[in-house]
């Protein structure tokens, strides 16, 4: 059987997502002991205790099946934004809202509109519908140029997707930007905004969720709680939305998208207002860091705001697998810019040790 003559058209040239080496597989290969764990922009200070007690009490129930729509949670969330709970769609980590997005919204021949380099889930999610996508490039200094991307849209465009602090450059969008892309882009394109790192930036600003966002059904705005809140291993985000929107995507969204132990430690998250802030705290405390780092070795970084930074470096690659040798993990391998590394944040000593070894890499050249 050839296989790939019953695979729907499109499947067979998307390329599978491959994650880097875990932190397991990179003490075997190098016979470390120790490493610091720094390339998939986690929370260094780990989840709230808030939200550990919640899955305590929660694991003697996880025989029963969770709420199917989440109610709770959904609940929880609209209380902390201040929205109707009908605007609230819980997932299975954001990534699930956007390929729901895509599902609902995307026919083959259509096309998305996104920064690059940005976020690949929105790539992605339109690759398996077999939409098109049109990629726009960020300015120098990694910042959005909002009138290209507005130019780029089409009267064949369905979504167009924003991330901000846009992963993996940091830098964010403006009030005064997204304000010129909503005027300026058709009614009938759905704009996604991805917030996923925008509460730890500080930067007044920036483009925040309002509430006049949702008075159409033509703006989505994604949040996580694996950055901030520290979950990442429950797999937990949700979209806010006008509720006409959503009527559409729950039509194929599945049943208990949402697993019942994070649906009750994020909805008690939401309530840990002193891990919040520590965590934003901690994200200032290492974009301090690495910048000292980067003017003294006379460096590129961007002026970002998530819990991440850039760094232009050279060769990516090489100083990426020079790091890991010494322990380091760090990312490298974004479209466009294989000059640079991204490092997450960690606590001052881990960002210490990642500075250390690169200051040793980067004189050995």
């Amino acid at each position: 059987m050839n296989i790939e003559m019953t695979v729907r058209p499109g499947i067979s040239q998307i390329s599978p997502y491959v994650p880097g080496l875990t932190d397991d597989e990179l003490k075997e290969k190098y016979g470390l002991t120790q490493v610091v764990k720094l390339n998939a922009n986690e929370n260094a200070l780990g989840p709230s205790p808030l939200a550990i007690d919640a899955l305590v009490r929660e694991a003697s129930h996880v025989h029963h099946y969770p709420d199917g729509s989440s109610e709770m949670l959904r609940n929880a969330i609209a209380q902390f934004h201040g929205v109707d709970p009908n605007c609230v769609l819980a997932g299975n980590g954001s990534d699930n809202v956007i390929k729901l997005l895509a599902e609902t919204f995307l026919n083959p021949g259509d096309n998305i509109v996104t920064p690059n380099p940005t976020f690949s889930e929105y790539e992605l999610a339109a690759l398996v519908m077999d939409a098109q996508v049109k990629l726009v490039d960020l300015a120098d200094d990694f910042t959005y140029d909002v009138e290209s991307l507005v130019a780029a849209v089409d009267a064949k465009t369905k979504l167009l997707f924003i991330c901000s602090p846009n992963n993996p450059t940091s830098t964010i969008m403006t009030e005064e930007q997204f304000s010129y892309v909503l005027d300026n882009t058709p009614e009938n394109v759905v704009v996604v905004v991805d917030f996923a790192y925008n509460d730890f930036s500080t930067r007044q600003d920036r483009a925040q969720v309002r509430h006049s966002l949702f008075e159409s059904p033509r703006v989505v705005t994604l949040h996580t709680f694996s950055k901030l809140y520290g979950l990442a291993g429950l797999r937990v985000g949700y979209g806010l939305a006008h509720p006409d929107l959503w009527a559409y995507v729950n039509r194929i969204r599945e049943p208990f998208n949402v697993n019942r132990l994070a649906q009750r430690a994020a909805a008690v998250a939401l309530t840990d207002a002193v891990h919040r802030d520590a965590s934003i705290l901690l994200a200032a405390k290492g974009k301090a860091h690495y910048g000292r780092f980067a003017e003294q070795h006379g460096l590129f970084m961007p002026d970002g705001e998530g819990n991440f930074t850039l760094i232009r470096v050279g060769d990516g690659k090489a100083v990426t697998q020079a790091l890991m040798a010494k322990g380091v993990m760090v990312r490298h391998g974004f479209r466009g810019i294989l000059d640079c590394i991204r490092i997450t944040y960690g606590t001052d000593e881990e960002n210490e040790q990642c500075t250390r070894a690169l200051a040793a890499v980067l004189d050995r050249r």
